[in-house]
């Protein structure tokens, strides 16, 4: 069997199957850009690669997937992170004016270059511990012509670096300056969706469902005018009160609750029901000092899918390392090693509705790989500031 490349001697975390899937001292082999042939060693014998790379018994993992970013935006909010050390909530910040609506005016002000140019380091940075595909969500321009643009350059950030973007609209973020939410909730259901979905901007819709956002009601007149353009639908949902936002996503079968930190019984039921993944975002958690920890052992004792996120943004996680992310979701919210790789790769690829195609290493899959100087899988979250990346595959490809 022909194949282009064939990695060997190396140990593989597949994420496919029992635990994490790991095989010792394996191969994985790839034809245009995709898995043909993952095992041990001696599976291999019937390849014939163009191409062999040893792997000096490195460890080979699915490239990480982040399920959940705000990384294009302009401006920088520091000064907020002052006030918060200083005992301002983000509510109070976010009622005078500042927070998601102070990215918004240094967004709507940014043309496209000087947004990709604020945006590139975040990716790279991203890029360098291993990501492959990530979301990237609009929601600080608040008008058409400004979510269009933050979505135009995500698509771009796609074709300037070796790494796929999923954008997802989100101009349900909060309420523009001088507007009435249910008016503004008008014009993104009957102007700004029907408009992403035309112009092939967008694969998903998303909404902030909170007291500092919008209601259930309104997030689900979103996600009805969503459907009815063939779009996916996610939501923020249960961050700093219990909405019931995750249970009404998943009766509208949205990929993701995100968040989820006052998520209730009802809630897990329905996002169980659904499938609906819940997505953790530990840096959320850890930068604004949050006390209420999501209810991690339910969603686990439900079968609850738990995916993991930076949850990059400029107010509340201004994180671009997924390997940090992981840790704090083991330290903060007591999950597993299993769980928080898991999390950055399968479940990760499941909330984006790509589970089909990338996290986990098995034929048939897009060949996107991390390959990894580490001595065990639990190096990958033990560590802090420290990154073990050896090399970064995207479909077959050393980038």
């Amino acid at each position: 069997m022909h194949c282009d490349t064939l990695w060997y001697h190396a140990n593989l975390i597949t994420v496919d199957g029992p635990g994490l899937g790991v095989i010792e001292d394996g191969v994985i082999a790839a034809t245009d850009g995709r898995i043909v042939h993952v095992g041990a060693t001696g599976s291999a014998a019937h390849l014939q690669p163009a191409q062999r790379i040893d792997c000096g018994g490195r460890w080979i993992s699915p490239g990480l997937v982040d399920c959940h970013t705000h990384l294009v935006y302009a401006g920088n909010r520091a000064g907020e992170f002052e006030q918060r050390l200083q005992g301002v909530s983000y509510a109070d910040i976010a009622r005078a004016g500042g927070g998601i609506v102070s990215t918004v005016r240094a967004t709507r002000a940014a043309s496209d270059a000087e947004l990709i140019a604020a945006s590139l380091p975040r990716l790279d940075a991203m890029l360098a511990e291993g990501i492959t595909t990530i979301e990237i969500k609009s929601g600080y321009g608040l008008t058409l012509e400004d979510e269009s643009k933050q979505l135009r350059v995500a698509r771009e950030l796609g074709r300037l670096r070796a790494v796929e973007v999923v954008p997802t609209f989100l101009g349900a973020h909060a309420v523009p300056p001088g507007r009435q939410a249910q008016d503004y909730i008008d014009e993104v259901c009957a102007v700004m969706i029907p408009a992403m979905a035309a112009d092939g901007l967008a694969e998903a819709v998303d909404v902030f469902c909170e007291t500092i956002g919008f209601s259930a009601a309104q997030a689900e007149q979103v996600f009805v005018a969503a459907g009815r353009h063939g779009l996916a639908v996610k939501i923020h949902a249960e961050q700093l009160s219990n909405q019931h936002g995750a249970a009404l996503a998943a009766r509208h079968g949205a990929l993701s609750a995100d968040h989820i930190e006052h998520l209730d019984a009802d809630g897990i039921a329905a996002m169980r029901a659904a499938g609906t993944v819940a997505v953790l975002l530990p840096g959320a958690f850890y930068f604004t000092r949050d006390t209420t920890v999501p209810p991690i052992a339910a969603l686990r004792a439900a079968g609850v899918p738990l995916a993991l996120a930076t949850d990059s943004n400029p107010g509340t996680s201004p994180l671009t390392s997924p390997l940090l992310a992981m840790n704090m979701a083991a330290t903060l919210f007591r999950m597993t090693v299993e769980e928080c790789i898991a999390g950055f790769t399968r479940e990760a690829a499941r909330a984006l509705g790509r589970h089909e195609r990338i996290g986990r290493l098995a034929p048939g899959l897009d060949c996107n790989l991390a390959v990894w100087d580490i001595q065990a899988p639990a190096d990958l979250v033990y560590r802090m500031g420290f990154n073990p990346l050896h090399a970064r595959v995207m479909r077959g490809v050393s980038v």
